[in-house]
């Protein structure tokens, strides 16, 4: 179905919608068919939503769109964050398809986590013990499930330089110098956790720079309805030579999970750091 159709030549059978959307996601959960059939149109409205912010099957790529992989990097620790276990192995095991390993989401999730906690960390691991459960029925596992070798994405080569003078770690904020005159040791602790989820002190052996990271704290942040810091996150990722696109990409991959009014707030925060 090309991106343009006209809505008012599409099909809004629940049939011809769950036919779609089967074709876009390889699978679609049940409980979703009770939605098809009482309210065809706004299942319908999701799928065509969703299939382009995911990039599911039948989507034209654009040059300058963020990769299917660092898009699953986004939307599994959001997933993950809300204790969704039943579609975040779903998602996994897509990732698995796509050529990423464990290794590859954890740094994703890590840099969600220094939003949201490192809580969360434990659920992205029950998730893939969930994806590599025979018990677990949604979606398939590639042969062999997790890939033995992670397939390059173009977001790995990215965001590995920063373009303007800066010191990004916690550390160097006004709230965290302040919290260094109260309890020093606890204002390096926190640093030392933060930097390393966001690539600050070891950028080089990490499979995300903290250019795409910061991109993983934006979404993050929008989740959590705090525009002023992502928009200082923002302007991080700009630094970083991660562009516009890129940034509204990385917004919208948690609209699934947190709504509209997280892109909201997230288009809020770019507009901030663009000084509008």
């Amino acid at each position: 179905m090309s991106n343009s159709t006209n809505q008012d030549e599409i099909d809004l059978s629940p049939e011809a919608i769950l036919a779609r959307a089967t074709a876009a996601r390889g699978d679609i959960f049940p409980e979703w068919k009770t939605v098809v059939y009482a309210s065809p149109k706004t299942y319908h409205l999701i799928n065509q939503t969703v299939s382009y912010l995911h990039q599911y099957h039948g989507q034209q790529t654009v040059a300058g769109q963020l990769s299917v992989q660092m898009r699953e990097l986004i939307s599994i620790p959001a997933l993950c964050a809300k204790g969704d276990l039943r579609h975040a192995p779903n998602h996994i095991r897509r990732m698995y398809r796509e050529g990423l390993t464990n290794k590859a989401l954890f740094e994703g999730a890590a840099a969600f986590a220094s939003v949201v906690g490192w809580s969360s960390l434990t659920v992205v691991s029950l998730a893939i013990e969930q994806a590599n459960s025979a018990d677990y029925p949604y979606g398939k596992l590639p042969p062999g499930g997790e890939p033995k070798a992670l397939k390059p994405f173009p977001e790995m080569q990215l965001g590995r330089v920063r373009n303007n003078a800066g010191n990004d770690s916690l550390a160097a904020t006004e709230e965290w110098r302040y919290a260094a005159t109260i309890d020093a040791e606890l204002a390096q602790r926190a640093s030392a956790f933060v930097d390393h989820c966001t690539a600050i002190d070891d950028a080089q052996d990490a499979i995300l720079g903290p250019g795409a990271r910061a991109l993983i704290v934006v979404a993050a942040l929008c989740t959590r309805g705090e525009v002023q810091l992502a928009a200082e996150q923002i302007r991080r990722a700009y630094d970083y030579g991660m562009t516009r696109r890129q940034v509204l990409d990385a917004i919208c991959c948690v609209a699934p999970m947190s709504g509209m009014v997280s892109a909201t707030l997230g288009l809020r925060a770019m507009r901030l750091a663009d000084g509008h």
